[in-house]
């Protein structure tokens, strides 16, 4: 893992950061980022397992980590993450909600209420739970950083995935609710929005009886005007500037990475 040199616009050091869904994907990638400029780490995922590699790369690194399963469905397991950063490192100054759910890829009529439900309860409460511990913590110190992921299907319409949609628009109501109502605390609370993006998310989408997974990928980036997908590098890049104790000016924002899409 390569070190920078200590640019105070990338520089952790001594920061605490709490990641969801840090078993792969934006998690993983963003949690070698921020520990490589210095931070201390807490990572999450309902994925045990998954952790093990992340983890262990971590701390051949050098970087303080711990990790412990976490289903964000559960209340008590968001509020036991962040207690972990507390009993561990004595304080939380960075939470990035990144745990989330794929959608099926099917019509609105012909969605499951289960399905429905199952986005609600990952991609809402999931963010949900873990603003509502984040940001108790964070009050107390009186500062903090939250960065919640949420999607370009969470600022337009998302043709055929509609219950995803709906809960990705939730998260930037909540990302926009907190930001104002704990401005006054010193925390600032943001969203990302990225494009169709090639993690695991993406690449192992179960494509509809006839196509295949390349073909929705071409279908994907036929939509963007840069014709392509986004490389993980390039929406973590944008996580870190947000997370940035330097951007102190900006909350309650949802930033679009997408190739030039929301310009339409």
């Amino acid at each position: 893992m390569t070190h920078f040199n200590r640019d105070p616009l990338l520089d952790f050091t001594g920061k605490v950061a709490l990641i969801t869904g840090a078993a792969s994907g934006f998690g993983a990638l963003l949690a070698k980022e921020l520990g490589s400029r210095g931070a201390s780490l807490v990572l999450g995922d309902i994925n045990e397992a998954g952790l093990d590699p992340v983890v262990q790369e971590l701390a051949d690194a050098g970087v303080p980590v711990i990790a412990q399963a976490c289903d964000v469905v559960s209340e008590a397991a968001c509020a036991g993450l962040v207690a972990q950063a507390v009993k561990h490192f004595g304080r939380l100054d960075i939470a990035v909600n990144n745990a989330g759910l794929a959608p099926p890829v099917q019509y609105l009529e012909d969605v499951e209420e289960a399905t429905f439900d199952r986005q609600q309860a990952v991609n809402v409460k999931g963010v949900f739970f873990g603003l509502k511990h984040q940001l108790k913590q964070m009050r107390t110190q009186k500062q903090g950083i939250i960065l919640n992921v949420s999607s370009m299907a969470g600022i337009g319409g998302a043709p055929k995935a509609s219950a995803y949609a709906a809960a990705k628009h939730s998260v930037i109501g909540l990302t926009r609710t907190a930001a104002v109502e704990y401005a006054r605390h010193n925390i600032r609370v943001n969203a990302v929005c990225p494009f169709y993006t090639l993690t695991p998310m993406v690449t192992e989408i179960e494509a509809p009886e006839g196509a295949t997974v390349e073909q929705m990928h071409a279908l994907f980036a036929a939509g963007c005007p840069m014709k392509r997908l986004a490389n993980p590098e390039e929406v973590v890049s944008a996580m870190v500037m947000l997370c940035s104790p330097a951007l102190s000016y900006l909350t309650g924002q949802a930033l679009a990475i997408d190739g030039g899409v929301s310009a339409f």
